[in-house]
């Protein structure tokens, strides 16, 4: 399929790396270029041309390969589509590339604004605990394009918008869009260009799963399921037929049984699920779908929610002190995240701020306002949550914290732990992307447990 061609690949990051080392392998004559020299330089050796900064593609070019974080309007891209070459992404040349293979891993996709990572990961523990040789690769971390050559019967896939919007022929078994709401409009322009690249996802899938609860989620799986395609929803209620959903404290398959009509299949009690959260049994219920859309029964779909160990900085409780627990969900990084994380708990001292990305956050603040013990906010758009905090929650004490990395993390945890009361959570839910004062999520979550634990030490060595 690539033997001969002339491939372009724009960007020299991680996916880069995997592209030119799976085109150079299947006789690809490939060409690299990326605006960072240096970064570029790390790539030698792998048998690419190495040419920095270039915005039109060489004379004989037959494919472009981007990187998932370049966004369409990068000149090169433009130019490559303007000369009628084909531009794909790394998501889209592993599926082209793993065509070709004696015996292809089965692709179940999942996307979505949030609950991404943990979906695919209870997928990799659910098809685990049912006996498949199966990752959880993507944009969880592994690229996808390394993990096709690897010899999985089964790959669950998280797929971002970027690499989405890059992909045309992607033909999962069985795809998911968990929600949808405001995010990476920076890079998409639009909402509904946002929507509709996440909607690529089910275009060819044999399964198209939907959530009931997502107005999105059903329109997008209205407009891009294939004739002919199983149609499943999940829903936080009762299920119909056609669906998986809870029916008092136990998450019910009426899908997949013998007789959805009439039947209904026990999976696991709502209470074993981790993370806790209604977002995290909607997750549960989105990853149940698709596994026994694979095939697996209802014990190995408990045995892998029972067996999953959700990631780190996705509300993972940094420990409990003087009847206060610390919870770390960093990685809420869009107010739709934090409304989640949020809605798990009755009464908060909310941590938040960070990169807003264009997002509002009025609705969010509405929907918690109840809860909220106090809020406690840092970063570039403390201002917009504070405003939003003054229309519809009035009442609740708001402190701002000055920038300025750990030492800032550390003041908002010891306020936010003079607000707390025996009961309250402390959470960090930011409903913002972290790099206007962190390198990354991880980090801000990291300052997030240093400094809580760092409190809990000094109160025990004060006697507090």
């Amino acid at each position: 399929m690539f033997a001969g061609r002339n491939v372009l690949v724009a960007g020299a990051g991680v996916t880069g790396r995997s592209a030119v080392r799976a085109l150079t392998e299947r006789g690809a004559r490939v060409t690299v270029t990326d605006g960072n020299a240096e970064r570029l330089a790390e790539l030698a050796g792998l048998g690419a041309d190495l040419v920095p900064g270039l915005s039109e593609p060489p004379a004989g070019t037959d494919l472009v390969v981007t990187s998932p974080g370049w966004r369409p309007t990068a000149p090169l891209l433009v130019a490559s589509a303007a000369a009628g070459i084909e531009v794909i992404g790394d998501v889209e040349l592993a599926w082209r590339a793993s065509r070709d293979l004696p015996n292809p891993a089965t692709w179940l996709a999942v996307t979505g604004t949030n609950g991404k990572t943990t979906t695919v990961g209870m997928l990799e523990s659910m098809l685990r605990a049912g006996g498949v040789h199966a990752l959880a690769c993507g944009n969880i971390g592994l690229p996808v394009l390394d993990a096709v050559f690897e010899g999985y019967e089964a790959l669950a896939v998280e797929l971002s918008s970027f690499q989405l919007h890059w992909s045309s022929t992607l033909a999962p078994h069985a795809s998911v869009v968990l929600n949808l709401a405001e995010d990476h409009l920076d890079w998409h322009g639009t909402m509904a260009s946002y929507a509709a690249a996440k909607g690529t996802i089910h275009a060819h899938s044999a399964v198209v799963v939907h959530n009931a609860d997502d107005p999105w989620s059903v329109r997008l799986a209205d407009s891009y399921a294939p004739a002919g395609a199983k149609r499943v929803g999940f829903r936080l209620d009762t299920p119909r037929p056609g669906e998986l959903g809870l029916v008092e404290d136990l998450l019910i398959d009426r899908a997949y049984g013998p007789d959805p009509r009439h039947s209904a299949e026990e999976l696991i009690s709502a209470a074993e699920v981790r993370p806790a959260g209604p977002h995290n049994l909607a997750n549960a219920l989105a990853a149940a779908a698709l596994a026994r859309a694979y095939g697996i029964d209802p014990g190995g779909v408990a045995k892998g929610l029972r067996e999953f160990q959700p990631g780190a900085h996705r509300a993972v409780e940094v420990g409990e002190f003087g009847g206060v627990r610390y919870v770390n969900d960093s990685k809420a990084t869009n107010p739709h995240a934090a409304a989640g994380s949020l809605l798990a708990h009755p009464s908060v001292v909310w941590i938040a701020g960070g990169q807003l990305k264009g997002a509002a956050v009025d609705e969010l603040v509405e929907v918690v306002a109840g809860r909220l013990r106090g809020a406690v906010l840092m970063g570039a758009d403390a201002p917009v949550i504070a405003a939003a905090l003054a229309r519809h929650a009035p009442d609740v004490p708001v402190h701002r914290v000055a920038s300025g990395d750990d030492e800032a993390m550390n003041e908002a945890v010891s306020v936010a732990s003079d607000l707390a009361r025996p009961g309250d959570v402390v959470l960090l839910a930011p409903a913002g992307a972290s790099l206007d004062m962190f390198r990354n999520y991880a980090h801000r979550g990291d300052a997030f447990a240093d400094a809580v634990l760092a409190r809990a030490t000094g109160s025990a060595d004060d006697g507090r």
